[in-house]
């Protein structure tokens, strides 16, 4: 896979809260760091606050960079057609080619294992119904679907619609592994961060045509290695502020998105623009 293009995804805030102006100005930083797509949260989860921040956010950016590749979170609350309603607007007023496109549910937060610790009860709950809505949406829209995989059996949903024709096109998977940090900003979900849960999704995707990329939440997608091991096996790579819990200071997502050019270089796979990214996903221009 040496020599080929490496597309990277930077994961501004998660959710940290922040202004639209201040996300503007570090996906700019990012995207001039090497970054192809930018994906923030907003201050609200209601669809419409996050559809009038996006735009805010949306509108800087491409001002500046019309090439760049854009997409938010879900809303909180309600059904499917609520949760992903801001994507209608954002698409309608010309800000994205990309939409969220999760497939599955997962617990996420602390587990509450250590003493004294209160276990998180929130559920991120997608059902085969509600990503069959989403792949509709973006099919009908032109939208490109960026789909996270928490766990094997979110792969295993997306593998059933690519068999039966029903991806859209662009799609782009990324794999989550578990930093393992199981305090503050720590997950537990899915697989850890090594070389044979890798290979387990390597195994699953045998055959298949969809891009995909690795991150690590909750730890640390360079340092754990596990960026290195993806773009040895031609894949790609998300960092950022949502997903960073490594030692030491924070670093910024602009530096965490030079830390992964930096790898791309040194094993020999050039860093994609956006509008290479564009057209190794199939995205519509803008």
């Amino acid at each position: 896979m040496r020599g080929t293009a490496a597309i990277i995804e930077v994961a501004l805030n998660g959710p940290r809260a922040s202004d639209p102006e201040s996300l503007a100005q570090e996906a700019l930083e990012c995207i001039e760091a090497g970054a192809a797509i930018v994906h923030q949260h907003d201050r609200a989860s209601d669809p419409d606050t996050m559809a009038a921040d996006g735009t805010e956010m949306y509108s800087r950016v491409l001002a500046q960079r019309p090439d760049a590749i854009l997409y938010p979170t879900s809303a909180l609350g309600g059904d499917i057609e609520y949760r992903w309603r801001h994507h209608v607007t954002l698409h309608s007023r010309g800000l994205i080619r990309m939409a969220l496109a999760d497939p599955g549910s997962v617990n996420l937060g602390r587990v509450g294992a250590r003493p004294g610790e209160t276990p998180s009860s929130f559920v991120y709950a997608n059902s085969f119904a509600d990503f069959a809505y989403k792949l509709d949406r973006c099919r009908e829209l032109g939208l490109a679907p960026n789909i996270a995989i928490f766990e094997p059996g979110w792969l295993q949903t997306v593998l059933a619609h690519e068999r039966e024709g029903r991806l859209p096109r662009g799609c782009f998977v990324k794999l989550y592994f578990s930093g393992g940090h199981t305090g503050r900003g720590g997950y537990t979900f899915g697989l850890p961060a090594t070389r044979k849960a890798l290979d387990a999704y390597l195994e699953m995707l045998e055959g298949s045509s969809v891009n995909w990329a690795v991150a690590v939440l909750g730890g640390d997608c360079v340092a754990s290695g596990m960026a290195t091991m993806a773009l040895e096996a031609g894949g790609h790579l998300r960092v950022g502020h949502e997903d960073w819990a490594g030692d030491g200071s924070r670093p910024s997502n602009a530096d965490l998105v030079r830390d992964a050019v930096r790898l791309c270089a040194a094993v020999g796979r050039p860093v994609a623009t956006p509008d290479e990214a564009s057209v190794v996903l199939g995205l519509r221009p803008h």
